[in-house]
């Protein structure tokens, strides 16, 4: 098939494809709040472990058909990082039976995706990556700065492609700079971006906080731009090149602390669960756990001293009367405040503290957090089939539409799932499939 009559052909096929895909989205989700507003945009999904791959779910969860490109022997670094992970039922593939059990780590942020391995270091694997340059609307890419470009698949390259492409960069520090080709770390970049600094209890080590925050407000970032982006070449005709890193994303993170810093020349501190402005403002023990608690102001005081801790006496103490002599006696109101919790366990102080208007929250540990009763009435957790794993339980897309949620169209792909489906729909023949699984392309 020649260049031309297969650009012609992919182009009519790749309209009729999103049309009929169109259609069918609508039909499905009428009942489901809105349509998914993606429907028929095509990500080219190069990214790997957190930053990327979250970003690229969200747009998938909102209907896109997320592309994810994978090295073709090992595939993305977080299918190895188990256990934990799901068990193999005994009904999955047999073309699948040669790879690991999946990983818990990879489940949670793959779903609604598509899997292809492609080598594209040897020319005939980048000929596919240019096809699917050429059919995406969108490309995510979480390369060292410069990688891709050395490869023949930078943003110079794939606009030549795909004039109307957007391409997302994620990295560690950004596209120029004298970090530029420095690899990106979630907890590398806490350290550098001030958010270890300001974690963990004052006369502790700086701690890391408990799951990757950075990568996770980066992949935020970055599918708020592509939004953007996709609107842009609406008006313009003309793609975007976005660039988004860890390292700015967690000064912009720092927020108010940032601005402490910027506005003022304060410098920020640890303070643990307290907050360096507000007393009480913290976790404390009781008899059998932990309860966080936060009057932020002397009506919510008078009502913890009087109505919850029966001392009412705390509201006329002269150490106590404000916020601000709250703060300058912390000590002393803290200990105060610990010794009339830990008589008695957590659920007896939860039911004192329920409807009188102070916040409060117990410190749940991950299973107390699922068992939660707004899990349930929100449906915060769906179940999916996935062919290798059987049943797979997981977070559900956090966000409703008009009460309704964006449905989990797909489980998270196996390691190649769909690198016939996908290559098919680029115009490679069965024989020309073969050849390329043959000498390890895809």
């Amino acid at each position: 098939m020649t260049l031309l009559k297969y650009r012609a052909l992919s182009a009519i096929t790749r309209l009729d494809t999103q049309l009929i895909r169109r259609s069918l989205i609508s039909t499905q989700c009428n009942d489901q709040g809105i349509s998914p507003p993606l429907s028929g945009i095509r990500v080219l999904d190069l990214t790997r472990v957190l930053a990327g791959p979250s970003c690229t779910m969200l747009l998938a969860d909102m209907g896109a058909d997320v592309v994810k490109v994978e090295e073709v022997t090992r595939g993305d670094d977080t299918r190895s990082w188990l256990p934990p992970s799901a068990p193999v039922s005994p009904n999955s593939p047999k073309e699948s039976s040669h790879l690991p059990p999946e990983s818990a780590y990879f489940l949670a942020v793959n779903r609604n995706k598509r899997s292809i391995t492609v080598n594209f270091k040897d020319p005939a694997g980048l000929e596919v990556m240019q096809r699917l340059v050429r059919s995406s609307d969108v490309l995510v890419e979480n390369f060292i700065a410069g990688k891709l470009s050395g490869m023949g698949l930078g943003w110079e390259d794939c606009k030549v492609l795909n004039p109307r492409l957007v391409y997302a960069s994620i990295t560690g520090y950004g596209q120029t700079g004298p970090f530029r080709e420095a690899a990106g770390y979630d907890v590398i970049i806490e350290a550098e971006a001030g958010l270890m600094h300001i974690t963990g209890e004052p006369d502790r080590p700086p701690s890391k906080v408990g799951v990757a925050v950075t990568d996770l407000m980066t992949g935020l970032y970055a599918h708020g731009a592509i939004l953007a982006g996709l609107r842009s070449v609406q008006h313009t005709g003309k793609g975007v090149w976005i660039d988004c890193n860890l390292f700015e994303t967690q000064l912009a993170g720092l927020a108010n602390i940032a601005s402490n810093y910027l506005i003022a020349g304060k410098e920020a501190s640890r303070h643990g669960t307290a907050h360096p402005s507000i007393v009480p403002y913290q976790v404390f023990p009781c008899k059998d756990g932990f309860l966080m608690i936060g009057a932020g102001n002397d009506k919510q005081f008078r009502l913890l001293a009087e109505r919850i801790l029966e001392k009412p006496e705390l509201v006329n103490d002269a150490r106590f009367v404000n916020n601000a002599t709250r703060v300058a006696n912390r000590e002393a109101l803290v200990d105060i405040i610990t010794q009339v919790l830990q008589r008695h366990e957590r659920d007896y102080w939860i039911d004192r503290f329920t409807g009188l208007g102070v916040p409060f929250g117990p410190i749940n540990n991950i299973q107390q957090s699922f068992a939660h009763p707004q899990v349930g009435a929100r449906q915060a957790t769906v179940e999916v089939d996935h062919p290798r794993a059987g049943k797979v339980r997981m977070v559900a897309p956090p966000v409703t539409y008009n009460g309704k949620r964006m449905p989990v169209r797909r489980p998270p792909p196996w390691l190649s799932q769909h690198t016939n489906e996908v290559m098919l729909e680029l115009g490679y023949s069965q024989n020309e499939i073969a050849e390329l699984r043959a000498r390890q392309i895809i």
